[in-house]
């Protein structure tokens, strides 16, 4: 009988290390959840700015920032955030902190590309940063693209304005000086884009990466997530144009942030 007992032990001891082994074969094998966001508020340029941090999964490639546009807010890029911070692309995505004033909101992104570089407020130093603007926070983003750090720009149907007492659009003539590579995404002429008031962007930039035109886009499809108030106002989103937008972010992560 002793040697049945002694043979049973070893075998439940042989099981339970076989199943110990499964069990973190099986952990292993678990795809990492995406760190959870996190909302911080900092200085920049004099204001006081909340803006959400989407830690990436591995040691960063780089970040990016995203800007919003007219009437809009952080959360509205917050599905595009994710996905950039699931490639490992450390995300933020800020609330712009002046509405109409196009070189205050470029202020104040200069100076949270400065913090990412300097390191502490959000881990490690970084020395490459992507801009994503979508509407108006393209082009408060194209303005900021020239500063320290940035290695490319992408414009979500972006927007354009002559400021008073100037004679010349102002994206237009940021978009001529820009030495910085750029991406342009693109919805056919519509009211919410200013009849694609920014599409002579494409010729003006120095460094144009892409200059791609969505058929059939409408301006919120360059949102993620969109909402009703958005396309009441401009119009359906469809998913296959929202990948292609997406893809195209990804795309550029891939080309700037290796």
């Amino acid at each position: 009988m002793k040697p049945l007992i002694r043979y049973a032990h070893q075998g439940c001891t042989a099981m339970v290390i076989v199943a110990a082994a499964m069990a973190k074969l099986a952990l292993a094998a678990e795809p990492i959840a995406p760190s959870p966001v996190q909302t911080q508020v900092h200085t920049l340029d004099g204001h006081r700015v909340t803006l959400d941090v989407y830690p990436s999964a591995d040691p960063p490639r780089g970040a990016a920032i995203l800007s919003h546009g007219f009437t809009r807010s952080r959360r509205s890029l917050a599905g595009h955030a994710q996905a950039l911070a699931n490639a490992g692309v450390l995300t933020l995505t800020p609330d712009l902190p002046c509405t109409f004033d196009f070189r205050c909101n470029a202020r104040a992104l200069a100076a949270l590309i400065g913090l990412l570089r300097t390191g502490g407020n959000f881990g490690a130093p970084v020395e490459k940063v992507m801009l994503v603007g979508f509407s108006a926070g393209g082009l408060s983003s194209l303005l900021a693209a020239d500063s320290p750090g940035v290695v490319g720009f992408v414009g979500l149907d972006p927007f354009d304005r002559t400021m008073p007492d100037e004679a010349e659009r102002l994206g237009l003539a940021a978009a001529g000086r820009l030495r910085t590579e750029a991406l342009l995404l693109r919805a056919p002429p519509s009211r919410c884009n200013a009849q694609a008031v920014a599409a002579p962007w494409g010729h003006a930039l120095l460094s144009l990466w892409r200059d791609e035109l969505i058929a059939g886009a409408s301006h919120c499809d360059f949102e993620s997530p969109s909402d009703w108030k958005c396309r009441l106002a401009c119009g359906d989103t469809d998913p296959i144009r929202q990948q292609r937008v997406r893809q195209g972010l990804m795309d550029a992560a891939t080309r700037w942030l290796r």
